[in-house]
C-alpha cells in the first residue's frame, strides 16, 4: 500500500485514503486502529507526566515498576493491565487542566486533603487507585452543589 499525505491534511481525507488503500486486506483496518489506540495512550500518559510534572524516577515508584518499565512504556506501549490507570489518570488531569491553572496542577496532585484521608492524588496512584484519583477530581470540580 502507498499512500502520500502529510500531517498537516484533513484527517477524513486521510482516513478515506487509508480505508480505500485496505480493501481487499480483512483485519488491516482493526490492526491499524488498535496500533493508533496503543499510541495515543503513550501520549496520554506522557501529557499526564508532563502536567503533573512527574519524573520517570516519581513514575516508577508511583506505579510500583522500574524506571526502565515506565521508559519501556513510553517508546513500546503502555500493557494491556495498566490502560484501565492511564486512562483514568487522563480523565483526571483534562478535569485538572480545565478547571485550574496549567502551573497549578503539579501542587494540586501533590496536596494532602482531608477528603482523601490526608493523602495526595498520588498517594492514590501509589496505591494503585486511579479510579479514586478519577472520583477526587469529579467531586473537586463538582459545582452542583453550589448555591447561588
Amino acid at each position: 500500500m502507498s499512500t502520500s499525505w502529510a500531517v498537516e491534511e484533513d484527517p477524513r481525507k486521510v482516513a478515506n485514503e487509508l480505508i480505500e488503500a485496505s480493501r481487499g486486506r480483512p483485519g488491516w483496518l482493526a490492526a491499524f486502529t488498535d496500533e493508533l489506540g496503543a499510541e495515543a495512550l503513550v501520549d496520554q500518559l506522557r501529557w499526564v507526566l508532563g502536567v503533573w510534572r512527574v519524573s520517570a524516577s516519581e513514575a516508577s515508584r508511583l506505579f510500583g515498576v522500574s524506571r526502565q518499565a515506565v521508559s519501556k512504556w513510553l517508546v513500546k506501549g503502555v500493557p494491556s493491565e495498566r490502560i484501565e490507570t492511564v486512562a483514568n489518570l487522563a480523565a483526571a488531569t483534562d478535569l485538572l487542566v480545565r478547571y485550574l491553572k496549567p502551573d497549578r496542577v503539579p501542587a494540586a496532585v501533590r496536596r494532602n486533603a482531608g477528603h482523601l484521608g490526608d493523602r495526595s492524588l498520588l498517594d492514590l496512584v501509589a496505591t494503585g487507585d486511579s479510579g479514586g484519583v478519577l472520583e477526587a477530581c469529579r467531586a473537586m470540580f463538582d459545582f452542583s452543589a453550589a448555591q447561588a
